[in-house]
């Protein structure tokens, strides 16, 4: 779906009245998982879970008999607690890995010889696919195959 800004503040409306994301979908005629996404994306206020309880709220009178023992760590004498060692972590600067550079085409693909790697995030103006020649009988470049097609044999000395 396109986001235009009068269904972003049709989404704020809607979710500051505290309808539900389900209903909320079908309002705007987009799935749940949609209005979900796009109100993380926003960072729009969390709702409280339907499933967690108040804690405020009485809780329900447990019926049957209970064990009268009083609790072990009353009974016990205090003992002088001992400190936990602390792990330190600290952070190591990766250098980034720069990318190899391909020669890229715009969306769509032009012929089934050539690579359909996709680049980029689809439905951005800066989606295409890669343009290099593929191999015989797959549909990706040499250097994308390889990518796409693990062996199962060389998963399991991975593992090892």
């Amino acid at each position: 779906m396109d986001w235009t800004t009068e269904s972003i503040d049709r989404l704020r409306a809607l979710w500051a009245e505290g309808h539900s994301t389900a209903e909320i979908g079908r309002r705007m005629g987009v799935s749940k998982n949609a209005v979900v996404g796009k109100a993380h994306r926003l960072q729009l206020p969390a709702r409280p879970s339907p499933i967690r309880r108040d804690p405020a709220a009485p809780r329900p009178v447990a019926t049957g008999r209970r064990p009268t023992l009083p609790p072990l760590r009353a009974a016990m004498p205090s003992m002088p607690r001992r400190e936990e060692p602390r792990m330190v972590i600290t952070a190591v600067a990766v250098a980034p890995v720069p990318k190899p550079v391909a020669v890229v085409r715009a969306f769509p693909r032009v012929s089934t010889k050539t690579c359909c790697w996709p680049l980029g995030e689809p439905g951005t103006a800066g989606f295409h696919f890669c343009c290099a020649g593929a191999i015989q009988g797959k549909p990706y470049c040499g250097e994308h195959a390889a990518l796409a097609y693990v062996r199962v044999k060389d998963r399991r000395e991975d593992a090892a």
